[in-house]
């Protein structure tokens, strides 16, 4: 009997099975390889929702807007209406069931007040960012936070208060700041010529907006941020003080700065929206 063995060709389809095998082994063995399979995927950065308050537009978040957008980050600033309370936070709301996945909400002066309704019941808002801006309880109205404290300055002898027309038919009042007063109020940190242009370009806000109650409030529930101007005329620094205490928000004081800080320090309004944002 002969002891010579036969080698039997491996069949065709065996042999690239058995290469394929091999190939992948030694293609997960580089580091390169190894590394990428270790990395968890990137997460998605939450979409960061600016809303302005009376007196002003979206353009007033424009140099956050561009520190943001810097970082990578989707970023809407929408049109707030300023026809009152209810009826804004019915607009914003429907923005925010446009936007899917995490969304940082952040408001400036009475933006506070429509955040803080809009975001109630929505699950994608993972934080709650107020930039000198009202936080308010249930039933609270904007005249009514007033008499928090001392420091506010707006009221009838500082403002313009016009007539509008409404869409049923009749009219209502609107109100703009004085121009004269508008940058010892709004923005005295900024400079004169420019705080003269942001005067001239106010959009008027309802007046039905500071005894319009509000609803339940978002920050119940959701982790909130503020942001406290040293030297806010608007709404009062003090006043400030006592809400972002009561909403238990982690919160950050500008000293010697206006209402308006978003545009006078922009790295510092845009640096505590991103902290809230890592947190989202």
């Amino acid at each position: 009997m002969s002891n010579v063995s036969i080698i039997r060709p491996v069949p065709k389809k065996r042999l690239q099975i058995a290469l394929a095998i091999a190939m992948a082994a030694m293609l997960a063995s580089l580091p390169g390889v190894a590394a990428a399979r270790a990395a968890k995927p990137a997460s998605v950065k939450p979409t960061i929702v600016l809303v302005h308050g009376a007196f002003a537009d979206a353009s007033s978040w424009a140099p956050v807007i561009s520190r943001l957008q810097a970082q990578g980050y989707p970023v809407i600033a929408p049109a707030n209406p300023l026809r009152g309370v209810a009826y804004d936070a019915s607009y914003l709301g429907d923005v925010l069931k446009t936007i899917s996945g995490p969304i940082v909400l952040v408001g400036h002066s009475y933006g506070g007040f429509v955040i803080t309704n809009a975001a109630t019941g929505n699950p994608n808002v993972k934080a709650l960012v107020y930039i000198a801006a009202y936080a308010p309880e249930e039933g609270e109205t904007i005249a009514g936070i007033e008499q928090l404290a001392p420091g506010g300055m707006i009221g009838p002898e500082t403002l313009d208060i016009e007539n509008y027309p409404l869409p049923g038919g009749g009219e209502a009042p609107e109100a703009t700041i004085k121009p004269a007063l508008f940058h010892q109020i709004f923005d005295a940190d900024l400079p004169l010529p420019e705080s003269n242009e942001l005067a001239a370009a106010q959009r008027p806000a309802a007046l039905s907006t500071l005894e319009e109650p509000s609803g339940p409030p978002a920050w119940k529930t959701i982790p909130s941020w503020y942001l406290i101007p040293g030297e806010d005329h608007a709404i009062g620094t003090a006043v400030e003080r006592i809400m972002a205490k009561r909403i238990h928000a982690k919160t950050v004081e500008v000293k010697s700065a206006s209402h308006l800080v978003m545009l006078s320090h922009p790295g510092a309004a845009t640096k505590l929206i991103l902290e809230a944002a890592a947190h989202a």
